[in-house]
């Protein structure tokens, strides 16, 4: 089996693949490769059609919106992700950002290097503990059910989530209270955490007058998707104080250039999508993409397929 693979993935888990099958970095000669194990790069419906041969493509992570997936259904190419291996990476990276933007830490940072503080707690960088607070959780799977956990159990706030796609089953799991609206969750809220995937249904989600929906001390998080959340909007919610602070993990250009006017406020904290960059997730994730590759390299169905 020859598998194309040109970006990082742990060590550990491109060596057990290398005993096992031809690795390749480029598409020299395309019309041979059986699998493409990829991570950020794009896979199209002509990049398919160059690839006579390609059975697999394998998503290293769990977001597929980089692979046409109507196409690689069109041409019987399978395709898998790794649901759940990075999940714990993602949540504790979400509660980082929640408690760096409740406490001000960004701007705390930021004053202190530049030697503009001159006495101890300063009134101005003051800041929110999240205790008792109430978290608007934007999707339930995986990754959000993992926040909704850590902030309910170990903070003692309260969660109300929507997510129209989930069955009710999941919400009782996770011991969160349903919202069925998107609108009682934003005017609720305390802090919004949105774990959606980008999809025609999610993109723009969060966009103009639903800023003016939100509390003016509310804390909006977006570690998911870039397009879930419109920047634009969100720049000028953050400007003008209809909300308090934000923090994104995820952006519509990646990598972030640091460009968009957002990065110049300081009630914004900005990550280049380093949500899953943990040793631990990398190992995690690497070991089950290779897992799928040797498993249809064997010629046995994958265990986490999209399509």
């Amino acid at each position: 089996m020859i598998v194309y693979l040109s970006e990082y993935i742990d060590p550990a888990a491109r060596q057990r693949l290398a005993e096992k099958v031809q690795i390749v970095d480029n598409f020299d000669e395309i019309e041979k490769i059986d699998a493409i194990l990829l991570r950020g790069i794009k896979v199209d419906a002509a990049l398919m059609d160059r690839a006579k041969n390609l059975k697999l493509i394998a998503k290293h992570g769990v977001g597929v919106n980089n692979i046409d997936l109507e196409a690689a259904k069109e041409r019987g190419i399978m395709v898998t992700n790794t649901p759940g291996a990075n999940g714990d990476s993602v949540a504790e990276l979400v509660v980082g950002l929640i408690l760096a933007s409740a406490r001000r830490l960004h701007e705390a940072d930021t004053a202190t290097r530049g030697g503009k503080v001159t006495r101890v707690a300063p009134p101005e960088l003051r800041g929110n503990e999240i205790g008792g607070k109430v978290l608007g959780q934007l999707g339930i799977g995986n990754i959000g059910s993992r926040v909704s956990r850590i902030l309910k159990n170990g903070f003692g706030m309260q969660v109300i989530a929507y997510d129209p796609w989930a069955p009710d089953s999941l919400f009782e799991k996770v011991g969160v209270k349903r919202a069925e609206k998107l609108e009682d969750v934003l005017k609720a809220a305390d802090i919004i955490n949105i774990s959606f995937g980008l999809t025609d249904a999610t993109k723009n989600l969060i966009h103009g007058d639903m800023f003016s929906l939100m509390k003016k001390s509310a804390i909006l998080i977006n570690a998911a998707r870039g397009g879930i959340v419109n920047e634009d909007d969100l720049c000028k919610a953050l400007k003008n104080g209809v909300i308090r602070a934000a923090a994104c993990d995820a952006f519509v250009e990646e990598p972030p250039s640091g460009k968009h006017p957002l990065f110049a406020l300081p009630n914004f904290i900005g990550t280049p999508h380093l949500g899953a960059d943990t040793e631990e997730a990398l190992q995690k994730v690497g070991q089950m993409v290779v897992d799928e590759v040797l498993r249809v390299a064997d010629g046995k169905a994958p265990l986490h397929r999209v399509v």
